[in-house]
């Protein structure tokens, strides 16, 4: 009798365990810049309008997916199963930097669309070689892209290491500290568009 009653507590705990995750709500975070001004460099383009075309990001493979993922320690990282991105990390990734430059150029973003008949598209290939966020710490990212004009091969090759607080214990920091890491990756390619629409050679080899 009394093994009876221990296994139907123990049924209960567990039930009550699992609804109770069960009920956690599951929490959606972008790393959208809705506030993205126009920069020094939008206000040096020539007359006429930019258009870009941006490839989908190489990201970590530990990255791709939908949960943040935090470090912890030197040996271990965190998935975070009930803090989300809206989309997969290298869409969300895509999305935010393809709007970030394109706020910041009042450029068109023709990736999902048809070119333009006899205009130049700058071709921008992002890879993300390095991200780690750690909750009340920092968020130490490294890109590197490629950015071709369609109708005279002209390119720059860049790279970006940046270092952002994430301020608090809690995931807001991390995902501030990513927004502004992000949005310092689509200042800088910004700049190597206007530089390339320019005619300026030589922009950020490497």
């Amino acid at each position: 009798m009394m093994q009876r009653s221990v296994t139907f507590i123990s049924l209960a705990a567990a039930a009550l365990l699992l609804s109770a995750c069960a009920s956690a709500p599951t929490r959606f975070y972008t790393l959208a810049d809705t506030a993205a001004p126009a920069t020094a460099a939008a206000r040096a383009i020539p007359t006429g309008q930019t258009y870009i075309e941006v490839a989908p990001v190489a990201v970590p493979e530990r990255l791709a997916r939908p949960q943040i993922v935090v470090r912890t320690d030197a040996t271990r990282v965190d998935i975070l199963e009930q803090d989300r991105w809206s989309a997969p990390f290298n869409n969300e990734l895509r999305d935010a930097l393809a709007s970030g430059v394109a706020n910041r150029l009042g450029a068109v973003d023709v990736t999902r669309g048809g070119r333009p008949v006899n205009q130049p598209v700058y071709r921008i290939v992002v890879e993300l070689r390095q991200l780690d966020a750690v909750k009340g710490g920092k968020v130490d990212a490294a890109f590197g892209w490629t950015i071709t004009r369609s109708d005279n091969s002209s390119s720059a090759v860049c790279r970006l290491t940046v270092v952002e607080p994430a301020a608090g214990l809690g995931v807001d920091g991390v995902v501030q500290g990513m927004q502004r890491a992000v949005a310092n990756a689509a200042d800088a390619i910004a700049a190597d568009v206007t530089a390339l629409r320019a005619g300026k050679t030589g922009v950020c080899s490497s």
